[in-house]
């Protein structure tokens, strides 16, 4: 085995002299790998979240605004029994949907509680309101009862008379739909 015999050992001057070995504070060194890039990003995250919470909160309200008013009583008792006429074929269900068309109109037009009451109970309270005239009250007691004879006692009318207690129904719609709201600015002798 070899060894390094030549080798020089210089002792150090400071422990040579038999002083302690203190040394004064060095300042603190700038460390090429800094995490001021974590701050920024942590910064700009924070930013993000908070943009997309504004625009999410924007687009919901701008959506909420833009929601269709609901239809009138009267279109939807249209579309009701525009529906009723794909099931013509089978009395009893479409005497059902045409009628159920009429009482829930007469229910959100007039709040009278038509849908609730048997056809006698709400012919029997009809006249007491001011909702439709003798005339229409009239029809629509042949109506009901027309239907409830189709519902109940398994009458089975043609088509020709169902369709007709279609048009009853379409006619009392209309008869009774409100007038058009007046434009502002028009005095009311004006409008037709």
């Amino acid at each position: 085995m070899k060894t390094n015999v030549q080798a020089l050992i210089v002792p150090d001057s400071a422990a040579s002299a038999g002083t302690n070995d203190i040394r004064p504070i060095t300042p603190p060194v700038d460390l090429p790998g800094s995490y001021a890039w974590l701050v920024w990003l942590a910064v700009l995250l924070i930013a993000g979240l908070v943009a997309a919470w504004f625009w999410k909160r924007r687009r919901a309200r701008a959506r909420a605004l833009t929601v269709a008013p609901p239809l009138p009583p009267h279109e939807k008792a249209r579309k009701r029994l525009a529906e009723a006429l794909a099931s013509i074929e089978d009395a009893k269900t479409f005497c059902i949907l045409v009628s159920d068309a009429l009482r829930l109109y007469l229910e959100e037009r007039f709040a009278i509680h038509a849908p609730e009451r048997t056809t006698e109970e709400f012919l029997q309270e009809l006249p007491s309101t001011s909702c439709l005239n003798p005339e229409q009250q009239e029809t629509l007691g042949e109506f009901l009862n027309q239907c409830d004879l189709v519902k109940f006692a398994r009458h089975e009318p043609t088509q020709t008379e169902l369709r007709r207690l279609h048009s009853i129904a379409t006619r009392l719609v209309d008869e009774t739909e409100p007038p058009p709201p007046r434009p502002e600015g028009i005095p009311a002798s004006s409008v037709p």
